[in-house]
């Protein structure tokens, strides 16, 4: 079974959701009998080697320009007349806004699968313009697609009421269950002590909320905790910008910049307590992670962060500043008991495995072609 990637950056180790889950996910379906191909970005790989393939996935590296709100449109349409001309058995499109280029895939009897990972037309960095094109993705996406994979329940029960599309598989992104990281490197490397700082992972983008945990911190007097803040802009924003000055109001906030591997393991294996304040989310892996390492938790009572079970006293109310300082204080204080973290790692094993998740999709493939696989 050959199958075709189409609307990620890339991989490993590219900053993102979508780049996280493909990274997570097609090794695995690849050793299930699968011919993976993925569809990368030039430019997101000038400073590192751009290798052929990787645990068992091939890449095709295509150029696209790097401007917001056209990489990824130019990309894509790339990237599908490519599959025209190669002709896989499947093409895999993650996201409306790559899901515009699926009638003209199905117009050349091309199979396709439409991984729906959020609502993007809700977020605030898109312009009316780009909203519009997105809807008109998410439209195309659910006519045409021949299979439909959603993150989140709460994007699940959104398109089957809009929709009535009522054949949408509902498969979770994962989390890998790691080891916590005993180095010192990276604390010392940005002045940290261990348990004495919150973290957070995320882009600078508005819909992650990062100017309302930045304004809860800075209400707190003389916190003896620093606010660590881990991501970067994809693109230099106004908001972006607009962040980096307001964390430089406190001389606790400590700004990373997008790090992974062993640095960030390092970070989540030593934070006192993990926030997460987004407006809009599909299923954040900031948060899985943070639950895996076994840390408490604080995140904004939005529909998906609901979806993961846990515990009523771990959220506040989205956008409200107060409650959110006062929680973070509290909850830092607070920690997390030995029987909640059982609990936790009983439900990531269960609901958040990236083996079953990687059976699942491979079944969606197989369904999709309408006849058994072997390969």
């Amino acid at each position: 079974m050959r199958v075709f990637v189409v609307g990620t950056r890339g991989f490993p180790n590219v900053q993102g959701g979508v780049e996280k889950h493909c990274e997570e996910l097609y090794p695995r379906v690849a050793k299930l009998g699968s011919e993976i191909t993925v569809f990368t970005r030039t430019h997101y790989f000038l400073n590192k080697k751009k290798l052929p393939s990787w645990n068992g996935v091939r890449f095709i590296y295509l150029w696209s320009p790097r401007k917001k709100g056209i990489e990824a449109f130019v990309h894509s349409f790339l990237a599908t007349v490519f599959c025209i001309i190669k002709k896989p058995d499947i093409v895999h499109f993650h996201n409306i806004g790559p899901s515009i280029f699926i009638p003209l895939a199905k117009l050349f009897r091309i199979k396709t699968v439409l991984t729906y990972h959020s609502i993007n037309y809700l977020h605030q960095k898109w312009s009316r313009f780009a909203k519009l094109i997105l809807k008109l993705g998410e439209f195309l996406g659910l006519k045409f697609a021949d299979k439909i994979i959603v993150v989140s329940k709460t994007t699940k029960d959104f398109l089957e009421n809009k929709y009535s599309r009522r054949d949408i598989e509902l498969i979770p992104n994962g989390v890998n269950l790691p080891s916590k990281v005993i180095t010192k490197k990276t604390l010392e490397k940005f002045d940290l002590l261990q348990s004495k700082y919150i973290f957070t992972v995320s882009r600078f983008v508005p819909e992650k909320g990062l100017h309302d945990l930045i304004n809860a911190y800075l209400m707190i007097h003389n916190p003896n905790f620093k606010l660590v803040i881990s991501g970067d802009a994809d693109y230099e924003t106004e908001y972006s910008r607009n962040i980096k000055i307001l964390a430089k109001r406190s001389e606790n906030i400590v700004i990373t910049g997008f790090i992974y591997g062993k640095p960030l393991e390092e970070l989540y294996s030593n934070a006192s307590l993990f926030v997460l304040p987004s407006y809009h989310e599909g299923l954040p892996f900031a948060l899985l992670e943070a639950l895996s390492y076994g840390i408490p938790v604080l995140v904004s009572d939005i529909p998906p962060h609901r979806e993961m079970s846990v515990q009523d006293f771990r959220f506040f109310q989205v956008e409200n500043i107060e409650e959110l300082s006062k929680k973070m204080t509290e909850l830092y204080i607070k920690g997390i008991t030995e029987n909640e973290k059982i609990k936790q790692k009983e439900i990531l094993l269960k609901k958040y495995n990236w083996d079953k998740i990687a059976e699942k999709t491979f079944r969606v493939y197989r369904d999709a072609l309408g006849r058994l696989c072997d390969g």
